[in-house]
């Protein structure tokens, strides 16, 4: 398992810990003591590291090469998965999956971003930064689930729309903001939650719901901590700085009014027991689609505009 910085300590202990089980092994010495009070000991480092955790910390986790992605939560969560693919104008866009599924004798519409493993991945998924056919085909997919009267799950996890030329030639910008616009009048329940990065209009055009959550190491922000600290400070060493200036975790989102709830992950974060991550988060998903399910729609779209329109604060002059 890839490690941080900030988790030296934990790792150092963990190495510990195994010699000692391999010199127990080999020697036939009775170790159990030693090890006992090393785990003990790694158990309160993880307390007193994951305890206390910055937001530039909590961007690296949300970073994690391990750390699941969309499809492994369908895999895991749903049944009956049958992926739909194409905007009906340009292409398939492998950034953006979606399609119908069933998540404990639900069925929903469950849509979000995809990244890659290894560079062809990668390259394939395009580091999961949907081009305008990517949000077109997303909409497809919710008004299809309207048709049919299916709530909609969406699944963010990207570091931003893409920024290309093609993209930009191809409407991005419009793209997403009918997404907005669509998704703020949809008849049925939408249910969004930040998994991984929540970058700008690349998350928002698939984040406007009755209910958006984040995992608890994930961050959502108008703008990366590096490309911020580029713009103020003309360099990528103030990201930390910038981190926590964005007030971008989940803790601060929720202080914020600006999500509705926090789904808590294993101590070290989502990649460390991805099972239980799913149980969690298909547990949460489960009572809010029954919670919803039983609003009628006129009034389920009053308050989905009313909570949006309610963020942030101004004045008229």
């Amino acid at each position: 398992m890839a490690f941080f910085d900030f988790e030296k300590s934990i790792q150092e202990l963990g190495e510990q810990l195994a010699k000692a089980k391999l010199l127990s092994d080999k020697s036939k010495i009775d170790l159990s003591a030693t090890m006992k009070d090393l785990e003990e000991k790694i158990q309160q480092e993880k307390t007193r590291v994951y305890g206390s955790l910055n937001g530039w910390q909590r961007v690296q986790i949300s970073r994690h090469p391990e750390r699941p992605y969309t499809l492994d939560y369908i895999e895991n969560m749903c049944e009956d998965f049958i992926e739909l693919h194409g905007d009906r104008n340009v292409k398939d866009d492998k950034a953006m999956i979606g399609g119908f599924a069933k998540i404990g004798g639900e069925t929903v519409m469950i849509i979000g971003h995809q990244k890659g493993r290894n560079t062809k991945q990668r390259q394939y998924r395009n580091f999961g930064m949907p081009n305008p056919e990517g949000y077109r085909k997303a909409l497809r997919l919710m008004k299809l689930a309207e048709k049919f009267n299916k709530p909609v799950i969406t699944l963010i996890d990207t570091p931003g729309a893409s920024p290309g030329l093609e993209a930009e030639e191809r409407g991005q910008g419009e793209a997403i903001a009918k997404n907005l616009m669509e998704m703020s009048v949809l008849k049925v329940p939408i249910i969004c939650v930040v998994i991984g990065e929540g970058a700008s209009g690349g998350a928002l055009g698939i984040g406007v719901g009755d209910k958006v959550l984040m995992l608890e190491n994930t961050w959502y922000s108008v703008i990366s901590p590096e490309s911020c600290s580029s713009i103020l400070w003309r360099s990528w060493d103030f990201k930390e700085k910038a981190a926590e200036a964005l007030k971008l975790t989940a803790k601060d989102m929720l202080q914020n009014g600006l999500i509705d709830g926090i789904v808590p992950e294993p101590i070290g974060g989502a990649h460390v027991d991805p099972p239980f991550m799913y149980e969690e988060l298909k547990k949460t998903l489960l009572h809010l689609i029954s919670e919803l399910k039983a609003v009628e729609s006129e009034l389920l779209i009053e308050t989905r505009i009313a909570k949006f329109s309610a963020m942030g604060s101004f004045s008229e002059v």
